[in-house]
């Protein structure tokens, strides 16, 4: 699958993939921890993370409450990877699983799991 795209596509994807993962691996840990929580993993999801959410601070509806703002900028994420980056590349539609983050990942539990 990796092999059809050039690697700056690749890289690009896995670093977007990793934001777009990060901020909703936010939420869900917020759904059990507050964000000032000493647990490892919440410190780290919101360190990684704040410094995205105060870029996208001025596009942000007021309306939303706080523990899903990660949520609405993943969705931004989401949106440039699964429209832009194929209309990018002159692709029409790139298919489900096209990702090649979550295509790789994919391919590897299949591989392990056989």
């Amino acid at each position: 699958m990796t092999a059809a795209f050039p690697i700056w596509v690749i890289i690009l994807d896995y670093i977007l993939g990793v934001i777009m993962w990060t901020l909703i691996g936010r939420v869900a840990m917020n759904v059990f921890l507050p964000e000032n929580s000493d647990f490892f993993f919440m410190r780290v999801f919101v360190k990684f993370t704040d410094p995205i959410i105060r870029i996208f601070k001025p596009i942000t509806p007021e309306f939303l409450i706080q523990p899903f703002v990660p949520l609405f900028v993943a969705w931004f994420f989401f949106m440039f990877r699964f429209y832009a980056m194929p209309w990018l590349l002159g692709y029409s539609v790139m298919g489900m699983l096209s990702f090649p983050l979550e295509s790789d990942i994919a391919g590897e539990l299949h591989r392990l799991l056989k």
